[in-house]
């Protein structure tokens, strides 16, 4: 009899706690799914930084039809699935349109002929690209590009103190598992919410702007940091409001 109770209060304990993993698994999902298009979008202006800054051509081809069509393409690709925008949800809608939205305003720019560098860096894009959907999807979801404090050069992508105690003392731990995300539920301002962030690593393409040696104007002016290929360099952070 003392044996059926304890069965019996272990499954009430598990049903209880199940609704609460599967959530929490769900948010999780959505999280790892958005801030892969998100980098997948960024990806297309990195590859085609140089194209971007071609002063001899006009029309670059890059317009928002076709950079949501080629981050979508590195989405799929990156997680070999076949999204289209029917089954998209809500959210990877507005990460979609947003990037419609951000190329098409910047057309004249990344157009103007007998001009090299155009300031419309991968980074530029990204934050760019994080206002749109954050308007888009006000009180329900926020994304941020953020970094290690001595790597960020707009305090706006400055890590916030979850961020910072996430990126200090978990992702730069030498037995980290590296490109692993991290995320819990918290709470942002009073508000309950699910915290997601994607740690970033310098890639050839980054080191260009933000390599050795440090100190060093980069294209576009600013001092390099002296990052080395592989190290720590940024991160992707989502929240999901209750």
């Amino acid at each position: 009899m003392m044996n059926t109770k304890r069965c019996l209060c272990a499954l009430f304990c598990l049903t209880m706690i199940m609704p609460e993993l599967s959530f929490a698994q769900s948010q999780d999902n959505i999280s790892q799914e958005l801030t892969s298009l998100y980098r997948a979008a960024r990806k297309v202006i990195s590859d085609n930084q140089g194209h971007i800054n071609t002063a001899n051509i006009g029309d670059k081809g890059l317009s928002g039809k076709v950079v949501s069509s080629k981050a979508l393409e590195n989405y799929n690709k990156a997680n070999n699935k076949s999204l289209t925008m029917k089954s998209m949800s809500e959210s990877q809608k507005a990460m979609f349109n947003s990037v419609q939205d951000v190329m098409n305003e910047n057309q004249d720019l990344i157009n103007e002929q007998d001009v090299g560098f155009k300031g419309f860096l991968p980074a530029i894009f990204a934050r760019q690209l994080a206002n749109k959907f954050n308007n888009k999807m006000s009180g329900k979801m926020k994304i941020k590009l953020t970094a290690p404090k001595k790597y960020v050069r707009n305090r706006a992508n400055r890590p916030d103190k979850w961020e910072h105690n996430v990126i200090e003392n978990m992702f730069k731990k030498a037995d980290y598992q590296k490109g692993k995300a991290f995320s819990e539920q918290s709470n942002v301002k009073g508000k309950d919410a699910f915290r997601f962030i994607l740690p970033e690593y310098y890639g050839k393409s980054c080191l260009k702007c933000h390599g050795e040696p440090k100190g060093e104007r980069d294209i576009s002016g600013g001092k390099k940091e002296g990052g080395v290929l592989g190290e720590l360099g940024g991160a992707i952070s989502l929240i999901i409001y209750q």
